[in-house]
């Protein structure tokens, strides 16, 4: 069927969530049907996703004509306990450079802050 992703079976190192995040990092003027097509993904479910994002903080849009522009906090602090004090910027800079194969992260990721260190020295 035309428009709808194959399915995946098995796991994946990354989720959905940082897949879409990605995406939107390499382009913050990228449309839902161009993002799900990357990504693998129903419209829907990148819609779902995007407002999760939303939401929680790491993701802010404005909207100009018929065009979205969105906004990473890219200072924000990933979710997981394991990752304390990472910000999402640096997982976007892997992500992106080796997606894009560029040596240098977007603008807005590189004005995030540092990496906390995990045992507080």
């Amino acid at each position: 069927m035309d428009g709808v992703p194959e399915p995946h079976t098995g796991w994946t190192f990354l989720t959905n969530h940082a897949r879409v995040l990605a995406a939107i990092a390499d382009n913050p003027n990228v449309r839902i049907r161009n993002i799900a097509a990357h990504c693998r993904l129903t419209e829907r479910a990148v819609q779902k996703i995007i407002s999760d994002l939303e939401q929680d903080g790491y993701l802010s849009h404005t909207r100009e004509g018929r065009t979205n522009t969105y906004r990473i906090e890219a200072g924000k602090v990933l979710r997981h306990p394991a990752e304390a004090g990472l910000p999402v910027a640096e997982l976007l800079s892997l992500l992106i450079q080796a997606e894009a194969g560029h040596t240098s992260a977007p603008q807005q990721l590189r004005t995030a802050r540092p990496r906390m260190p995990v045992d507080g020295g």
